[in-house]
């Protein structure tokens, strides 16, 4: 039937070219609703994961804990967006020409904070990382939202000066 539906549309294409790439992505499509769920549960995840990471604070040697938790936190709520739009189109996107640098910046932190934390054990180091995700995740972060950045770099070079 579906095959009668494409002939009909005058989408038919002989099964040569009907590679193995397009019958894997035919197979894998999500529905918006089920996208919009796994949206929904790893960010939720992500935010938990981070909020966590918090109560860690409180335990002896808790700020490696912390970085670990927040970091991956931050990095499920990231993941949680290729629901959305797919894992390709969510990387032509970070890596488009206005916000690769940023999306590197966030990369190497998240690396960094781990590394701090996990094979270093320097809590104090782990914490500067962690400063420094927070504000390159907010830049990425800004970097969605039409001329949000410009406005903050407004805001504070009027600050500073």
């Amino acid at each position: 039937m579906d095959k009668l539906k494409r002939v009909l549309s005058g989408n038919e294409s002989p099964d040569e070219e009907s590679g193995i790439m397009s019958q894997l992505d035919q197979a894998t499509t999500l529905s918006w609703s089920t996208r919009l769920k796994g949206f929904l549960a790893c960010f939720i995840v992500g935010i938990l994961l981070s909020f966590l990471g918090s109560f860690a604070l409180f335990l002896q040697r808790g700020l490696p804990v912390f970085a670990v938790f927040y970091t991956l936190g931050n990095l499920t709520s990231i993941l949680s967006t290729c629901f959305l739009m797919g894992p390709v189109n969510q990387v032509k996107k970070m890596f488009a020409s206005n916000r690769y640098i940023a999306t590197i910046l966030v990369i190497v932190s998240f690396v960094l904070t781990l590394v701090a934390a996990i094979v270093l054990k320097k809590a104090l180091l782990a914490l500067l990382f962690i400063i420094i995700q927070s504000l390159s995740m907010t830049w990425y972060s800004l970097s969605y939202i039409p001329y949000a950045r410009d406005a903050v770099r407004k805001t504070v070079m009027t600050c500073v000066v």
